[in-house]
């Protein structure tokens, strides 16, 4: 667990031909409606957290500093700013952008965060709320095209994945065969 403060300043900045590195997840949960019934279903949910000014939706994302793999800045990031915990997948992808705020160059990366644990203190819980949403809602609310680009990115490869499942586990087995 970090500490209840969320780090700060721009000495430990990573960049890369002049573009500042950004580092972020896509939280994410199954829940379960219907259980118990047959018709049980599992939907998934992202997790968006205000801005600073609480004008806008988006992904936690920070900066990725020079004392920590792209991994930890993402977790860190994630917990300073939503308050969740959980396990880190695969990257996503890479984009690269023009920040609102000062017009200079960024380049983010994302990756999906299986989420075990949503904290009731974190550092920046005074700043931001935090709203679990479909993916539909997610895509309709987010400010920003890339992380837009990135929940898609993660959309196709559940569908993917529960593909594979299904036809390696689905296939000629059942009550039927």
């Amino acid at each position: 667990m970090v500490a209840l403060v969320s780090r700060t300043g721009r000495h430990l900045q990573r960049y890369n031909k002049g573009r500042r590195q950004i580092v972020g997840c896509i939280p994410y949960r199954y829940k379960v409606t219907n259980q118990g019934s047959l018709e049980s279903e599992e939907a998934l949910e992202v997790l968006l957290i205000s801005s600073q000014n609480g004008k806008s939706m988006l992904f936690p994302k920070g900066g990725w500093e020079t004392d920590e793999s792209k991994t930890e800045a993402a977790l860190r990031e994630t917990e300073e700013e939503a308050g969740v915990l959980g396990i880190i997948e695969c990257e996503l992808g890479k984009w690269s952008f023009k920040s609102k705020s000062c017009e200079s160059d960024r380049e983010a990366i994302m990756f999906p965060l299986l989420v075990k644990e949503e904290l009731e203190m974190w550092p920046e819980k005074n700043l931001r709320q935090r709203k679990w949403v479909c993916v539909a809602e997610a895509r309709e609310v987010c400010q920003h095209w890339w992380m837009k680009e990135a929940l898609d990115t993660f959309v196709r490869r559940l569908s993917f994945l529960h593909q594979q499942q299904n036809q390696d586990f689905g296939s000629g087995f059942g009550p039927c065969s």
